[in-house]
Parts: structure tokens; sequence; C-alpha cells
């Protein structure tokens, strides 16, 4: 429920900004990812930079079905935990529309 509430809060305010944005500028699909970004796991550099093709290989399906009509996607990720153990989390992220 809170995450519904999170994901209404950011597509309300990404509709605001859309009204200030040119046609080709506007954000017209989102997505709430299941965790947040990780030097550790490789996503971000130790100065906290994303590392743009690591993440597009990563979360190549999710991407992709952003570009489709896709409503929803299950993503299997590994994650690597603080102390050290491996898993992989296995979610469905909704596609929202704006």
């Amino acid at each position: 429920a809170e995450f519904a509430l999170v994901a209404d809060l950011v597509q309300k305010d990404l509709i605001r900004v859309n009204g200030y944005l040119p046609e080709g500028s506007r954000v017209k699909k989102f997505v709430l990812l299941h965790k947040e970004f990780d030097p550790d796991e490789a996503e971000l550099t130790r100065t906290r930079k994303l590392r743009r093709g690591f993440v597009e290989e990563r979360y190549k399906n999710l991407i992709d079905a952003m570009y489709s009509d896709k409503e929803e996607v299950n993503v299997e990720a590994p994650v690597t935990y603080r102390d050290g153990r491996k898993g992989v989390v296995t979610t469905a992220i909704k596609v929202r529309t704006i």
C-alpha cells in the first residue's frame, strides 16, 4: 500500500513537471525499482556515479518493457548484502504510464 502511494506521488509530480517540458522531452513511463543502486553491486562507482552500461545490461528486460506495451515485468536481480552474503531478489515491477 505504501509503495502504491509513493508511485502515485511520483506520477503526480512527473505530470506537473511534464507541463513545463516540450513534447519530445516529457516522461511517458516510469518504474520504481525494488532497491537502491549500490556501489557494492557495481551499479554505482565508489563516488556514487551511475555505471550506465552495467545498469543497462542488468536491467535490460525492464528497460525493454518500458518501451513496449507491458504493464508489469518480473525482475531477478543478484544482490550482495553488506555482510558479504549473496542472493537473488525476484519481484514484479509495475510499469507506470503518465
